[in-house]
């Protein structure tokens, strides 16, 4: 395999977790969630797991990030999201139940 296809072959692979880091970055979602730990929110894995079965976890979570959510995860409220389009929004939760991959 020459030089030029693996590197696009990396590039492939490593794009989409760049992107959502992107998107996570430019709407402060690393604030208050990171990826294996609870800090203010859950973790993204923890999130992927405990919807990973729900039929429609994409809706729901698209929903909860746009709109805020309370209860789910206790008593500290998620804030609204709505600056963040749908497209981007759906990135995250497709990565985020994909087991929110490093």
């Amino acid at each position: 395999m020459s030089a030029v296809l693996m590197l696009a072959s990396v590039t492939a692979v490593a794009a989409p977790d760049q992107i959502v880091t992107s998107i996570l970055t430019k709407n402060n979602c690393l604030a208050c969630h990171a990826i294996d730990k609870k800090v203010v929110g859950p973790a993204y894995r923890a999130v992927g797991e405990k919807f990973k079965d729900e039929p429609n976890a994409k809706d729901l979570l698209v929903g909860k990030i746009k709109n805020g959510s309370a209860g789910t995860w206790g008593p500290v409220p998620m804030p609204p999201n709505p600056g963040i389009s749908e497209e981007d929004a759906r990135q995250v939760v497709e990565w985020i139940l994909a087991g929110a991959p490093e």
